[in-house]
């Protein structure tokens, strides 16, 4: 019930933030608006007059506006004109007689104009849609080769005395409109009242205040209510460049609201307070960044590799870069404001960009300084491997830094200060998604860290993160691997679109462009859509978790109460396994709108393919269903095949894996165990015989010697009663009688070792009770042969009796 009530609230709070449906007089007049508009800036953009920079900025953003508002349009309007064509394809088709009813035929032309007011309606806001789209790139189009064209215009050199008497020329009048500028300002902060003053005055000392109170209390914080480790230093890095902001922001706005009072939205005084807020933020956040990265004071919280030499060195520099970054935009923007000669903004462009790129390159040039100076007071074990992309980027910085200052000593001020702003905006870019990188990384390590503390899951066997190796821990580290280069890789594309503003395609630009992809894209006869891939994203994930749990129930719980043995169970089980993962994907691919007839279209399409180059690994993955099936073999056999001889551990898509005598594992292609011949050991029945054939002599006592080796298998703990253990003459060979006993046990894992032990045994039994293992050979003596006698010698006389 509880349930109910809550989904019915947040449906309601869902109609309420829906907007109201427009009225047909106010969607007419805004599609007229923008035509008008549209048609306007087309004739503005083909014209043989030059736009400036300024109007094709505004131009594109109002075609942009456009587009969007007639993107909207359509999608409201889309949803009538169906209904309606519903509505009119119920009344069904008109009599040819014309024999229908006065009411029904008054509907059905009421219907008929309303749909095809509502189609030239739809047809014309898509109409503006696609013009307005080509406008605007046409739009950037111009800006960019503007700029381009602008960047590498040269002009007279800083050094070059005719630019510096150009400039005092000018320089009266621009001084003028810049007092009068002052005066603006100045007049506006005396009409404020002074109570409007005192509020504001409070407001900055109270935010000042709470800067000072948080500062203090920020490192307790960070070692109380965070987790230990890393993700103390990098919430802490966060923190200081986050509180950085505060206070400059605030004097910032205080002097915004005071000084602009009672100055009018368009006045430029007012356009220069509401933009210093910002430019005062972003030069706080530089500098706040820069010392929470070089943590001077904090050696122990630093982030980067640095030497404490190198972080003391440069503790001011931040700073300095901030404050020089906020004057230099102030200047900038006066003079644009005060529309100054050019000769006036060249200098200014100049002399800012040469400052910021001398500031930037002395930073680098002391901090490598710094480094090797400590280098060489420090032993060799202590010093702090630098990363190869600081070394990298350090020396594209001092390339890119010295090549631009001297552009702008040659004359190329538009250049050089472009690339000095840009090396400052990157370095800004790069310091932030290092920073966020970390604490993203270092969140996720402390949450994996602390799901293993002890007291928790983490009982048993540890995994890779110090979590119980258990499938839970495992799919939460998983999920949080993935989770956490997900959003790392956002923060990179992130800093990858911000380093693109400068070049003309601003983050608003270019989220504009990723909008646009809602609609998909066409990959044959498939529409890929960006919610459609996330929703069979998530489609499969959802399954495949309910389909991992249906099988864990399946058998933990359903299979153990079954008559099959544990080989039996396994084989379902992995069976089970596969069927479901083939379910999951074919769910993920009916989200994706990939319907099964076109995957029956793409399996044909596959075939030839699978049966040219993919033979080996189709046949493998039939056998494996068919041993999962059929059960030739199953986990826990002992098997020979090939000779491999050992027990089968696990019988997987592909191949099975067995387990040999000397405890490795051979990987056998499933394949080999449905076409080829396999001894199956415990097919039948899991118990082993033991076998020993004895030849003893042949006037052995036969009966006496079968008695021991009977007792023998008799006493032997492991030997089984039943079938009982048996002795039988086997046979004479070479004069020796051949016994051969036989007897069983549970396993035929176990007849080496039983088969060992009653050697052993009997070996000893039988010489103790008389009975030799073999008989001495006997040995006959005779007399040597008389030679023979040789022609015409004598005759030998007899021999002499002993």
């Amino acid at each position: 019930m509880l349930l109910a009530l809550l989904l019915g609230f947040l449906l309601a709070l869902l109609l309420a933030a829906a907007p109201p449906a427009r009225a047909a007089d106010v969607v007419d007049t805004a599609l007229d608006a923008a035509r008008l508009q549209v048609e306007r800036i087309e004739k503005r953009l083909s014209g043989e007059a030059p736009v400036p920079g300024s109007e094709l900025a505004e131009s594109r953003r109002l075609l942009l506006q456009v587009q969007e508002e007639a993107d909207r349009i359509a999608a409201e309007q889309a949803p009538e004109l169906e209904s309606a064509r519903a509505r009119l394809a119920e009344l069904g088709p008109a009599p040819p007689t014309g024999g229908e009813a006065a009411d029904v035929a008054e509907q059905r032309s009421g219907l008929q104009k309303t749909i095809e007011t509502l189609d030239a309606r739809i047809k014309l806001a898509r109409l503006l849609v696609v013009q307005s789209q080509q406008l605007a790139d046409q739009a950037a189009g111009q800006r960019r080769d503007r700029f381009r064209a602008a960047l590498f215009e040269r002009t007279e050199s800083i050094l070059s005395p005719g630019f510096w008497s150009e400039l005092r020329t000018n320089a009266p009048r621009d001084l003028q409109r810049l007092r009068q500028l002052a005066g603006t300002m100045a007049e506006a902060a005396a009409r404020t009242p002074g109570g409007a003053w005192a509020g504001l005055g409070a407001l900055v000392v109270g935010v000042f205040a709470l800067r000072r109170w948080l500062s203090r209390r920020l490192v307790a914080i960070a070692a109380e209510r965070t987790p230990s480790g890393r993700v103390r230093r990098s919430v802490y890095a966060v923190a200081q460049a986050l509180l950085a902001v505060l206070v400059p922001g605030t004097v910032a706005y205080a002097l915004m609201r005071g000084i602009g009072w009672t100055l009018p939205e368009t006045e430029p005084a007012r356009v220069l307070l509401g933009s210093m807020l910002g430019a005062m933020c972003f030069s706080a956040y530089v500098a706040g960044l820069g010392a929470a990265l070089l943590a001077a004071t904090r050696p122990s919280w630093r982030l980067l590799p640095l030497p404490d030499e190198v972080a003391t060195g440069l503790r001011w520099h931040p700073t300095l870069i901030g404050a020089l970054i906020f004057v230099g935009w102030l200047v900038q923007r006066l003079a644009s404001l005060v529309q100054a000669s050019l000769a006036t903004e060249v200098a200014v462009n100049g002399m800012y960009a040469l400052a910021l790129g001398v500031l930037l390159a002395h930073t680098v040039r002391r901090g490598e300084r710094l480094r090797r100076r400590s280098h060489e007071v420090r032993d060799e074990r202590e010093h702090l491997p630098r990363p190869s992309w600081m070394t990298l980027a350090l020396f594209f910085a001092r390339t890119l830094l010295a090549a631009s200052v001297l552009a702008i000593l040659i004359g190329y001020v538009a250049l050089g200060a472009f690339v000095v702003r840009q090396v400052a905006w990157i370095a800004t870019l790069a310091m932030t998604a290092f920073l966020l990188d970390a604490l993203i990384d270092d969140v996720f390590t402390a949450w994996l860290a602390s799901r293993s503390a002890p007291g928790s899951e983490a009982a048993g066997s540890a995994g890779p993160e110090g979590e119980a190796d258990t499938p839970g821990s495992r799919l939460r580290r998983q999920a949080a691997v993935l989770v956490s280069g997900a959003l790392r890789l956002t923060v990179a594309l992130v800093a990858l679109v911000m380093v693109l503003a400068p070049f003309g395609e601003g983050p608003a630009d270019l989220l504009r462009r990723t909008d646009q992809l809602r609609d998909g894209i066409m990959v044959g006869q498939l529409q890929l859509r960006p919610t459609a891939v996330l929703q069979a994203v998530l489609v499969f994930l959802l399954a495949t978790v309910v389909l991992r749990a249906v099988k864990r129930w399946f058998s933990d719980r359903f299979l153990p109460t079954t008559s099959l043995d544990a080989g039996m169970r396994a084989s379902v089980a992995t069976l089970m396994g596969f069927l479901g993962t083939v379910v999951a994907i074919g769910l993920g691919l009916s989200a994706i709108g990939l319907a099964l007839d076109k995957v029956a279209w793409i399996a044909s399409a596959l075939s030839v393919g699978i049966g040219f180059g993919l033979q080996a690994v189709v046949s493998n993955f039939v056998s494996g269903l068919i041993l999962l099936a059929e059960r030739p073999v199953k986990v826990g056999d002992w098997v020979a095949l090939g000779g491999v001889e050992g027990d089968i551990r696990r019988i997987n898509v592909r191949a099975t894996e067995i387990q040999m005598g000397d405890r490795s594992t051979v990987i056998v292609p499933n394949s080999e165990f449905i076409t080829k011949v396999v001894r199956n050991v415990t097919h039948q029945s899991p118990q082993g015989l033991v076998q020993i054939k004895l030849p003893m002599p042949l006037d052995t006592d036969t009966e006496r010697a079968r008695q021991i080796l009977l007792q023998a298998f008799l006493d032997h703990p492991d030997v089984l009663d039943n079938p009982a253990p048996n002795v039988q003459l086997d046979g004479i060979d070479a004069g020796n009688v051949v016994f051969n006993a036989t007897g069983f046990v549970s396993s035929p894992r176990q007849s080496y070792g039983v088969k060992s032990a009653l050697l052993f045994q009997v070996l000893q039994a039988l010489p103790a009770a008389g009975l030799p293992l073999w008989k001495p050979p006997s040995m006959v003596l005779r007399e040597p042969a008389a030679p023979p006698p040789q022609p015409g010698a004598l005759p030998a006389p007899p021999a002499t009796p002993a």
